[in-house]
C-alpha cells in the first residue's frame, strides 16, 4: 500500500501546528488499457485507425504510455461453415504515430498502403487486433457494426437537477425488425448506452442533460455509434461507474473486463476468451462500428 500524507494548517491566527494523516491508497497490478474504438464514416475513403495504449496507475495520478513492441490487425469475412476463418483476409500493420505518444495508426513505411479502406468491409466483418505488450501477446475480436443517421437535435428548455444545466433532444429512427444497439457520445467524455427493446423500427426521441450551461453560439456535436450486445454491455457498467471520473477509459472504480485478452501460448479458438485465464486480460475495448455525426448551435 502506498502512504498519502497530507498536512493541514490549523488555528490561521495562532501558532500554526501539523496534523499528519496517513491515507492507505491501494496499488493494483498494472495492466494494459486500450482505447480501440474506432468510428467509420463511411462517406470517408479510409477507416480512422488510431489505438491508444497507457497503463493504469494507483489512484489520483495520471496513466502513463504503455511502451508495446507490435500491433497489426487482421480483418475479413467469416466463411459461413468455419467463422473462425476469414475470407478475403486484409491486414494492417500498425506503428507508433510519434515515439512515446501511445498512439497506433497504419504503418506509413510499408511498401503496401496499411490503411483499411471503408469500400473493402461490410457489416458483420470480423475484425482482430493483436498486441505484444511485456512479453506477452494480447488479442481482442470484434465484427463491425453498423448504425442509423441522428434524424434531430434541438435545444430543449427543461431542467433535471437545477438552472445550470442545458437540455438537448435528440432524435432517430431505429431499424426494423432487428435487435439493435447504440452507444450515444455526447462530447466532454459523456456517453450513453440504448437499445431497442421498446422502440423497435420506431422514431425515439430523448433528452439528455449537460451538467453546465453553454454559451450562445457554442456548437455540440453529437455521434451515434453502432454496438454489438457485448459493446453495449460493456459501455453501460463502464459508463456506470466512471461518473464525473474523467472517461471510459481511464482506469475504473472497478475492474470491468472488456474484449481484449492474453494469449500468450494459447493456439486454440475455442479458448480465445481466455476463459480458462480469467485473470489475464487488459483494460479498455477494441470495437470497429459505423458513427453519424450531428451538430447543434446553442441559441
Amino acid at each position: 500500500m502506498r502512504k498519502l500524507v497530507l498536512f493541514s494548517i490549523i488555528l490561521p491566527f495562532m501558532m500554526g501546528c501539523e496534523e499528519v494523516i496517513d491515507v492507505d491508497v491501494p496499488e493494483g497490478e498494472t495492466r494494459l488499457i486500450v482505447n480501440g474504438v474506432l468510428r467509420v464514416d463511411e462517406t470517408q475513403e479510409f477507416v480512422p485507425v488510431e489505438i491508444k495504449v497507457t497503463e493504469s496507475s494507483i489512484f489520483f495520478e495520471d496513466n502513463p504510455i504503455a511502451r508495446i513492441e507490435s500491433a497489426v490487425i487482421f480483418y475479413g469475412t467469416p466463411n459461413p461453415d468455419a467463422p473462425e476463418i476469414l475470407e478475403d483476409m486484409g491486414v494492417s500493420n500498425l506503428s507508433e504515430l510519434e515515439p512515446g505518444s501511445g498512439i497506433w495508426v497504419p504503418d506509413p513505411t510499408f511498401d503496401r498502403d496499411q490503411r483499411i479502406r471503408v469500400s473493402a468491409i461490410e457489416e458483420g466483418d470480423v475484425f482482430f487486433l493483436f498486441l505484444e505488450y511485456n512479453n506477452s501477446r494480447y488479442a481482442a475480436s470484434t465484427a463491425y457494426v453498423k448504425s442509423v443517421p441522428i434524424d434531430t437535435i434541438e435545444q430543449g428548455n427543461g431542467t433535471l437537477f437545477g438552472d445550470d444545466e442545458t437540455e438537448i433532444v435528440v432524435t432517430f429512427t431505429d431499424t426494423p425488425d432487428t435487435q439493435d444497439y447504440y452507444v450515444v457520445d455526447f462530447g466532454f467524455n459523456e456517453f450513453l448506452a440504448l437499445e431497442d427493446e421498446f422502440v423497435d423500427g420506431q422514431a425515439f426521441e430523448f433528452s439528455y442533460f449537460y451538467g453546465q450551461e453553454f454559451q450562445q453560439g457554442k456548437e455540440l456535436t453529437v455521434s451515434l455509434l453502432g454496438a454489438d450486445q457485448n459493446f453495449f454491455n460493456y459501455m453501460d457498467l463502464i459508463i456506470e461507474q466512471t461518473q464525473d471520473t474523467g472517461g471510459v477509459f481511464q482506469t475504473p472504480v472497478a475492474t470491468v473486463r472488456g474484449n481484449i485478452f492474453d494469449v500468450t501460448g494459447l493456439d486454440n479458438d475455442e479458448i480465445f476468451d481466455n476463459v480458462e485465464r480469467p485473470n489475464n486480460f487488459a483494460l479498455g475495448y477494441f470495437a470497429i462500428v459505423e458513427e453519424y455525426q450531428k451538430t447543434l448551435i446553442i441559441e
